[in-house]
């Protein structure tokens, strides 16, 4: 069968070694049994995170990489896939009004225009997951059957912005001690260093990910 391990960038170290384990000798070991069990079976694994950044800081083994990483899918964040998020709410939204209908007062709810185009327009920092529970807000809290624009941006939930990754770099003060020049290079540094360590320090990879030419 298939075995699907989701957010396998969280899982303990010494639950690592034992994973690998399990993929290099194709054997468990049921609680309480007296012997280990043939097993098979294809394993598909998913992460948010970069585990090639958490292996160069020593947070995921190396080794478990590489044994897992053979047929790598790399899916975009919300944000880069506009063409899909109108698509994505209304069946998130279908989903949701599905769940909620056996609820006390439950009013089928559906978008105006302008509050489809809040959504529309947010970046959706924690892809997915943010939007379907966001959705769920507007659904238990909206009041009446037609969301607006205002009840779409009070259930957003804005991290501030020197917390939010990509925008502290647009938060330092400019002045006497300013260089734009080394913010400038920190930028490069911060992103060279990512492509580098995602394409597995292969150069001409790594250049394709920031869109040079070498």
């Amino acid at each position: 069968g298939t075995l699907f391990l989701d957010e396998l960038g969280e899982l303990p170290k010494a639950a690592q070694v034992r994973f690998l384990r399990v993929l290099e000798d194709g054997e468990v070991w049921p609680i309480g049994a007296k012997s280990s069990k043939k097993v098979d079976v294809r394993i598909i694994a998913a992460t948010n995170r970069s585990l090639l950044d958490e292996v160069a800081e020593g947070h995921f083994r190396e080794d478990l990489f590489y044994r897992l990483a053979v047929a790598v899918i790399r899916l975009p964040a919300l944000r880069k896939r506009s063409q899909d998020l109108k698509l994505l709410i209304n069946h998130l939204l279908d989903k949701v009004n599905a769940e909620s209908r056996d609820e006390p007062g439950f009013k089928d709810k559906k978008f105006s225009k302008e509050g489809l185009n809040i959504l529309l327009e947010h970046d959706w920092p924690g892809n997915v997951r943010e939007l379907l529970n966001t959705l769920r807000r507007l659904v238990v809290w909206s009041e009446q059957d037609v969301i607006t624009a205002d009840d779409a941006k009070n259930a957003l939930l804005k991290a501030p912005a020197s917390r939010r990754g990509g925008d502290a770099t647009l938060a330092h003060e400019v002045g006497q001690e300013f260089d734009l020049q080394q913010v400038l290079n920190n930028v490069e540094r911060h992103y060279v260093e990512k492509a580098w360590l995602e394409s597995g320090k292969r150069k001409k990879e790594a250049a394709s990910l920031l869109g040079i030419a070498n």
